[in-house]
């Protein structure tokens, strides 16, 4: 499977950031203040996308201790009594479809389903969207720090037993070490329990719609696949979820710290639907009712308009 390259992500980046550089000039309408949120934000995820992707190919990992610390993980995780990803990788073989689900589920779902999450809370659930954003691009950063600590998943540990269950089904995105997508000896934290996790608890969060339940079924499913598939160990899974605990909190300190700043809509001047509407900051100044009424909602109604 073919994904996005950083420089495919840098030219989305330079070009959605001419395109909002362009459109603030225009007058603002209906169609400006639906393109330029939008534009901005597939700039910022297109930076964020392509630091992911540069920083697997800098040369500041080392992979010669990379089979020891996974030794270590598998020793550790024995003492606390955690299941055995053996026992789960040996119960999905001998079931042969649920081993190709399981390789299939984790080569097909982990970036669509980011994806898709982050566009539909941008258009349906806009208050909600900052927040995990924010909380994406953090555990992204934490992930990418780590990863420099090289720790080798269960399935290069043949003499424990486990078994590279995609290669074996012809599933694999990776080749040799060093090559593929992601980066093979990447296993701590694990990428693909930390943005299944950011889609479950997002969307969790932001509706109370009944299909909420079902998306929060994406964590532990992906937990199971990675299990089975020999890519992670629990302590992958359990790390990256708890980075993602930090990554939230960082945002809610940030958020009391430095309240959100609205005089960028109030500095502008739109007439949308032929309606002339004055600026924040001129109502404020001549007492316009609108003033009194919470920051909040006085962006909901401009955006809105």
């Amino acid at each position: 499977m073919k994904w996005v390259t950083w420089d495919q992500a840098t030219i989305a980046a330079v070009v959605s950031s001419f395109v909002v550089a362009v459109l603030r000039r225009r007058p603002q309408n209906r169609v400006t203040a639906f393109v330029i949120p939008a534009a901005r934000e597939l700039a910022f995820i297109s930076v964020v996308y392509g630091i992911w992707r540069v920083a697997r190919m800098l040369p500041l990992a080392q992979d010669e201790k990379a089979i020891e610390y996974a030794r270590q993980i598998a020793r550790f995780q024995n003492r606390l009594h955690l299941p055995s990803e053996l026992a789960i990788q040996h119960f999905v073989i001998d079931h042969d479809w649920l081993a190709q689900a399981s390789a299939f589920y984790y080569r097909t779902f982990h970036v669509p389903a980011l994806l898709i999450f982050l566009v539909w809370l941008f258009f349906r659930q806009r208050d909600h969207y900052p927040r995990w954003r924010t909380s994406l691009s953090l555990l992204t950063a934490f992930c990418l720090v780590i990863r420099f600590i090289r720790v080798a998943p269960p399935r290069f540990l043949p003499g424990l037993g486990f078994v590279d269950l995609s290669t074996r089904l012809g599933m694999s995105s990776y080749g040799p070490v060093g090559t593929g997508v992601s980066d093979q000896f990447a296993a701590m934290p694990s990428i693909h329990i930390a943005w299944a996790a950011v889609v479950s608890f997002g969307v969790f969060a932001a509706t109370t719609s009944w299909w909420r339940w079902p998306i929060l079924l994406h964590l532990p499913i992906t937990f199971f696949v990675v299990a089975a598939t020999g890519h992670h160990w629990w302590m992958d899974g359990i790390v990256a979820v708890a980075l993602l605990g930090v990554g939230m909190r960082i945002d809610t300190v940030a958020r009391r710290r430095w309240p959100q700043e609205q005089t960028k809509l109030g500095a502008m001047v739109s007439r949308i639907g032929g309606v002339e509407e004055a600026a924040l900051d001129g109502a404020v100044a001549e007492g316009n009712p609108a003033a009194d009424m919470p920051v909040k909602e006085v962006t909901v109604i401009e955006v809105a308009r």
